[in-house]
């Protein structure tokens, strides 16, 4: 582990990261701090408020992310693996008469 310093909002933190993980940690860092920013200049709410508000977009944004913003991808997919099904079927009969 290795101390990571850094700054969200003007006030400084440090935490203790996996060296591996370092580079990911500070892109977090990064977003966080963007999104708070980007709140602070619209809201000018207090810093819980910001924290509690930032929080939200962003695991409503990775909510998004996950299930493909609105699609629902366990039924997509299992709906391509359902065509790619009757497709080889399909295929395999025209086989037998040829």
């Amino acid at each position: 582990m290795e101390n990571v310093d850094f700054a969200v909002l003007g006030r400084e933190y440090s935490v203790s990261v996996k060296p591996e993980e370092r580079e990911s940690f500070l892109a977090a860092v990064g977003l966080v701090d963007a999104k708070m920013r980007e709140f602070d200049a619209r809201t000018k709410a207090a810093s819980e408020t910001l924290a509690v508000m930032t929080a939200i977009n962003i695991a409503h944004e990775l909510v998004q992310l996950q299930t493909g913003a609105g699609l629902d991808l366990p039924d997509y997919r299992r709906r391509m693996k359902a065509m790619g099904e009757r497709i080889d079927t399909a295929l395999a009969q025209q086989e037998t008469l040829f």
